[in-house]
């Protein structure tokens, strides 16, 4: 049995910006079924639903100093159904905000202050708790100073896993603010934090880390070049064995049409009577009509990388073929105006919403025919694989994780379970698109194709079973 903490700014269900929540909580489960001993710490923002989410004050407080700043946090818990204690630390200075990380209109101007502060507290909860920990484990750059405080402030006491779950988010700041979070002169360098000029805490995690890992095969080839590596390609490479590609998996107790309390009806491979319904209720809640013709469906962060500038500009096409479109997120302001423009043109036909809903997410998995993930890159992408277990047929780039996932339908017609484009233009995704409306007009290869696909087995087990082995590696 492995003893894990797992340090995370956002996990589901108290806080999620995107898919790095649901890695958070059900890695962390897969790994307690395997018999592991699991703790996560997260900050705790103010927009968790304390009652909802079983929220307990500990009545502890800890300190935390940093370049001679002293921040106090209150130590709250929680257990999630796979019995992992999740800390939750407040501070309302820090984290009592709209935001996790900022507002439509950008980051903070203190997510150094915020991630460092809160990269010390771990350790201060370790003491104050009397945590057993063999390995700690930690997600993108948010925690990326947790190995250099290892380093620098405990000697290497514990051993450390970074996951990179986007090397497009670096947490790059100007090198002066290094002396205002405890970051010493000594390791600001180009062999320690240094980055251009700035101080990186993802780099920060890099080099000081014991083992790296990012959340695809594909994805963790791709950034070795200085294009999907954003600059960090060179320290990736010199990583060598210590740097690998793991991918992310499903937590089936959540998305399962069979068992899902979201959906207006079950469904599964013996019975696909429910996915009709789902779809007649998924139109409903968009305001459609039935045009009779391809549903499809997006979730997700409204952002130029998920290449959701090409899908205004596909909507004419889509409505062309008879299809439909829902769309459900918030991301970056131009991008939500650009696909709210496009959309406007065919109200009965295109429905955008610009928020979002657990429960209108798996509505949209669960009615729709066809899921459009057109990243530009994909470090892994789960929406994918839940639209697979959903009968609803993926259109993607194939990039990352989504290539690692997806089997197009054409280049192997007899194993093929959804859509995939290249290179990353609007003619190959329209082609994408045409592709699909063909498709569905053949109801014995549409059926064979979402049967194929609901048949996938992306469970954490194979995943979790992969970290176990790499936290024994490099347990003390």
């Amino acid at each position: 049995m492995l003893n894990i903490l797992n340090v995370t700014s956002e996990v589901i269900p108290f806080s999620k910006t995107g898919g790095l929540a649901d890695v958070s909580f059900s890695l962390p489960s897969a790994l307690s079924g395997l018999g592991h001993n699991v703790h996560t710490i997260t900050p705790l923002y103010s927009t968790v639903d304390r009652q909802a989410c079983g929220v307990s004050f500990t009545e502890q407080v800890v300190d935390v100093v940093l370049a001679g700043r002293l921040i106090q946090f209150g130590v709250f818990q929680a257990t999630t159904p796979a019995g992992v204690k999740v800390f939750l630390l407040e501070n309302h200075d820090l984290f009592t905000r709209e935001g996790v990380y900022g507002t439509r209109d950008g980051a903070y101007g203190d997510n150094h202050l915020r991630f460092a502060f809160f990269c010390a507290a771990v350790f201060e909860v370790i003491k104050r708790f009397n945590l057993k920990v063999d390995v700690i484990h930690c997600h993108d750059w948010q925690s990326g100073l947790v190995p250099l405080f290892n380093r620098i402030r405990l000697q290497n006491q514990y051993r450390t896993v970074m996951t990179v779950h986007n090397m497009g988010y670096q947490g790059t700041f100007p090198g002066v603010i290094a002396p205002e979070i405890g970051i010493p002169w000594d390791v600001y360098n180009p062999d320690g934090v240094e980055f251009w000029g700035q101080v990186s805490f993802l780099k920060a995690g890099l080099v000081y880390s014991d083992r790296v890992t990012t959340v695809s095969p594909r994805y963790s080839r791709e950034v070795l070049s200085p294009e999907m590596g954003y600059g960090m390609d060179g320290i990736l490479r010199s990583l060598g064995n210590r740097f690998c590609g793991i991918l992310n998996g499903v937590d089936y107790a959540q998305w399962n049409p069979e068992t899902d309390e979201l959906i207006a009806a079950r469904f599964g491979i013996d019975d696909m009577s429910g996915k009709d319904v789902n779809r007649q209720a998924l139109l409903r809640h968009f305001g459609l009509a039935d045009s009779g013709g391809p549903l499809f469906g997006v979730v997700g962060r409204l952002a130029y990388q998920k290449g959701y500038d090409l899908l205004a500009g596909i909507i004419p096409k889509i409505v062309e073929l008879g299809g439909m479109l829902v769309v459900l997120g918030t991301g970056e302001r131009a991008v939500e105006d650009m696909i709210r423009t496009a959309a406007a043109g065919y109200p009965d036909r295109v429905s955008v919403k610009l928020e979002y809903s657990e429960a209108v997410a798996h509505t949209i998995e669960a009615g729709s025919d066809f899921f459009l993930m057109p990243s530009r890159y994909e470090p892994c992408g789960l929406n994918q694989m839940y639209s697979l277990r959903y009968g609803t047929i993926p259109v993607v780039h194939a990039v990352g994780g989504l290539d690692d996932t997806v089997i197009d339908v054409d280049a192997d017609p007899a194993g093929g379970t959804g859509i995939k484009f290249s290179p990353f233009e609007f003619r190959a995704f329209c082609d994408a698109i045409e592709r699909a409306a063909r498709l569905f007009g053949d109801d014995v290869r549409f059926g064979e194709v979402r049967v194929r696909g609901m048949a996938k087995d992306f469970s954490w087990k194979n995943s979790a079973a992969r970290y176990a082995e790499l936290y024994q590696a490099v347990r003390k």
